[in-house]
C-alpha cells in the first residue's frame, strides 16, 4: 500500500503545479495579451469554476469505474490543456483552454484524496492525507517559484510549455506503476447519482464541512491571483518575487504535512480548527497592511500553515460523511472549494477597482476567524454506541 500512496502523491504533486502557475505571470499576460491585469487574473475563476462544476459527475464516476485510471485520465488531459495555453494567439484562446484543463484537473486532487479514503483505515488516514497535502503543497510551492523565474528567463508562455512538458515526463512514469492495481469493482448505476447526493447532504455535519471550504477559498484563495498585482503597484516588477511569496504558503503547507502528527498529538482536532482560522484571519490583516515583500513572504508561510490546520481537519470529516460514496462525497467538498476560488479573485477584483482590497481582507479576515470557531465547536464526531 505504500508503494500506491506514493505513487498517488506523486501524480498530485505534479497536478498542483499547474494551479498556483499563473499568478505569478499575471502582469505578464496582461501585457502580452492587452488586457487589464485584473482581467488576467480571472484565468484563476477560468481554472477553478470549470474544476468546481465538474465535480459531482467525477465524483459519481471515481465510485463507479477505476478512480486510479480516471485520475491519470484527467491528468493527460490537464497537461494537453496547458500545452495548448503556450500556444494562445489571444486571451480568449488562452481562457479557452485554461477551462479545460480547469474540467480535467477536478478529477485529479478530489479522486486521489477518495483513493486515500479507500485504502487507509479512519485512524490513520489524517496522517495519510498529510502527507498528500505535503505533495500538494510542495507542488504548489514548486509551482509558483518555478513559475515566477521562468517567467523572468522566457516570458508566460515558457511557463506553460515548462508545467506541461513535466507533466507529460510524469504520466510516462506513472502508468507503468499503476499496472496492476486493484479496485474494488462496483456496477454503474445512474440511479444511485442523486441518492448519493442526497444522502451526503443529509449528514449534519455536511453543511459545516461544505460551507467552511467555501468560505475559505473565497476570501483566502481569492487573493492570491491579485498579489502580483499588488506588489507590482508597490514598485517590485519582478515575477520571481511575487512566485516566491506566493510560494510561501506552501512552504507553510509542507511544515503542516511534517509535523501533522505532532500538532494533531499536541492540540487536537478541535484546537487545530480554532487556532487555524483565527491565525488565517490575522494573515488577511497583514496582507491588507501592504507591507515589504520578506514580510509578506513570512506572512505567507504562516498562513499556509494555519490554513491546512483548519482545512486538512475538515477534509477528514467530509471524507466520512458517506463512506459507501466516498468518491462523491469529495467531489461535492471539491465542488465548494472551488465555487469558492472561482468567486474569489472576482470579488477581490470588485473591491480593488470600487473601495479597494482592505475592507474585502478585512471581512474575509473576520468570516474565517468566525469560520475555525463555528468548526472546532461543530465538528464532532459521534460518540461509540454504548455496549
Amino acid at each position: 500500500m505504500s508503494g500506491t500512496l506514493n505513487l498517488i502523491a506523486f501524480v498530485v504533486f505534479a497536478s498542483s503545479l499547474f494551479m498556483r502557475s499563473t499568478d505569478p505571470v499575471i502582469p505578464q499576460i496582461a501585457f502580452g495579451l492587452n488586457v487589464e491585469p485584473a482581467t488576467a487574473a480571472l484565468l484563476s475563476t477560468a481554472f477553478s469554476l470549470p474544476y468546481a462544476l465538474v465535480q459531482p459527475v467525477l465524483g459519481a464516476l471515481a465510485d463507479a469505474f477505476s478512480k486510479a485510471r480516471l485520475m491519470l485520465l484527467c491528468m493527460l488531459i490537464v497537461t494537453l490543456a496547458t500545452l495548448a495555453c503556450g500556444f494562445a494567439t489571444s486571451f480568449e484562446m488562452l481562457v479557452t483552454a485554461r477551462v479545460i484543463a480547469g474540467l480535467a484537473a477536478g478529477g485529479v486532487v478530489p479522486i486521489s484524496f477518495a483513493l486515500v479514503g479507500d485504502l487507509v483505515p479512519v485512524a490513520e488516514r489524517q496522517v495519510a492525507m498529510g502527507r498528500l497535502l505535503f505533495a500538494i503543497m510542495t507542488g504548489n510551492l514548486l509551482g509558483s517559484t518555478c513559475a515566477g523565474i521562468v517567467g523572468d528567463l522566457a516570458g508566460w508562455r515558457g511557463v506553460f510549455f515548462a508545467t506541461g512538458i513535466f507533466g507529460l515526463l510524469v504520466l510516462a512514469a506513472a502508468l507503468p506503476g499503476f499496472r496492476g492495481f486493484k479496485e474494488e469493482k462496483r456496477r454503474f448505476d445512474l440511479s444511485t447519482l442523486v441518492p448519493n447526493y442526497v444522502s451526503i447532504l443529509k449528514n449534519p455535519l455536511a453543511k459545516y464541512c461544505f460551507g467552511a471550504v467555501f468560505l475559505e477559498a473565497l476570501f483566502m484563495y481569492g487573493v492570491f491571483p491579485h498579489m502580483a498585482t499588488l506588489l507590482y503597484s508597490a514598485g517590485e516588477t519582478r515575477a520571481s518575487i511575487a512566485g516566491i511569496v506566493i510560494a510561501g504558503f506552501g512552504i507553510g503547507g509542507a511544515l503542516y504535512g511534517i509535523f501533522v502528527s505532532r500538532l494533531l498529538a499536541l492540540l487536537g482536532e478541535q484546537h487545530m480548527m480554532r487556532i487555524g482560522g483565527i491565525v488565517v484571519g490575522f494573515c488577511l490583516l497583514v496582507i491588507a497592511a501592504r507591507l515589504p515583500w520578506p514580510v509578506e513572504f513570512a506572512n505567507f508561510m504562516l498562513l499556509g500553515l494555519s490554513f491546512y490546520m483548519l482545512h486538512a481537519v475538515i477534509q477528514i470529516y467530509a471524507s466520512e460523511l458517506s463512506p459507501a460514496a466516498r468518491g462523491s462525497a469529495m467531489a461535492l467538498h471539491s465542488f465548494f472549494f472551488f465555487v469558492g476560488q472561482a468567486a474569489g479573485p472576482i470579488v477581490y477584483g470588485v473591491g480593488l477597482n470600487t473601495t479597494g482590497i482592505v475592507p474585502v481582507l478585512i471581512t474575509g479576515a473576520v468570516v474565517l476567524a468566525a469560520t475555525g470557531l463555528v468548526c472546532g465547536y461543530r465538528l464532532r464526531r459521534p460518540a461509540p454506541p454504548a455496549v
